[in-house]
């Protein structure tokens, strides 16, 4: 079925194929084989704050058969509101955005549309952000330190319902299971997770309530609970917890998502 983009998101037309190496002939006919299973063409819904990001990522996958990118979002707000218009094949998500971030945004989604197929691509290389976002519903996770194809071939594979990760987060996942403590951040939601990392990037009580449509007491009792659940009792603990799990280590992110539009 023909799918449309939402206004103001109008897809490209494809581009013309351009003459290429054999060693990219031979990378891409790797990439064609990950179609097997793919029957019809399956619409993308492509999401990340940064506008030369989605474009770059528009080019590669729509040069992909069977891969057409139907909607862009720039924060999670936006994604839920396109994903309820456009009900894409496919979404592959940011974490790191200002806003409303990728893992609330994932979590309405599957709860809009348990079979929704989301698949995370995010600078986040921590183990805990992997968890939180398979938590949530995610069915893949892939880095943006790793090779453009790996995006491709996870897209296939979330496609054809395979839980997809990037190697290096597969790395970081299979060390976190042989740990001899699990994180600390394993026993939380992903809506208090969320708060947390939204908490660690300096937001509010009221901004967090805002974007989250949740009352100012309900994300004060919630950062309570994150508190118990982590066993500290003050914000300057928690931050310690946070640095020992390597969340607020990656202070880029940190930052990006306390930055406005």
């Amino acid at each position: 079925m023909q799918r449309n983009m939402e206004h103001g998101y109008l897809a490209p037309a494809r581009p013309r194929p351009s003459r290429t190496n054999s060693r990219s002939a031979s990378r891409n006919a790797r990439l064609r084989d990950e179609v097997c299973g793919v029957t019809e063409s399956a619409a993308i819904m492509f999401v990340d704050d940064h506008a030369i990001v989605r474009e770059g990522y528009r080019s590669l996958l729509q040069k992909q058969p069977r891969l057409k990118v139907v909607a862009e979002a720039g924060d999670g707000a936006e994604a839920y509101r396109l994903f309820k218009q456009t009900r894409p094949d496919l979404v592959i998500m940011d974490l790191a955005m200002p806003g409303l971030g990728g893992i609330e945004a994932i979590r309405r989604i599957r709860q809009w549309d348990p079979a929704a197929r989301i698949l995370v691509f995010t600078m986040h290389q921590n183990a805990a952000y992997a968890v939180q976002a398979i938590r949530a519903g995610a069915k893949g996770y892939v880095t943006k330190s790793s090779p453009p194809e790996a995006l491709v071939r996870a897209a296939f594979d979330v496609l054809q319902g395979r839980i997809a990760f990037s190697a290096d987060i597969d790395h970081e996942l299979a060390l976190s299971r042989v740990a001899s403590t699990p994180a600390a951040t394993d026993v939380l939601t992903p809506r208090e997770f969320e708060i947390l990392r939204m908490l660690l990037a300096e937001r509010s009580t009221e901004d967090i309530a805002e974007i989250l449509h949740l009352s100012p007491k309900t994300v004060a009792n919630t950062r309570y609970l994150i508190k118990a659940k982590l066993g500290v009792t003050s914000d300057i603990e928690l931050v310690l917890v946070a640095l020992r799990q390597g969340i607020l280590g990656e202070r880029r992110g940190i930052e990006q998502d306390a930055s406005g539009p």
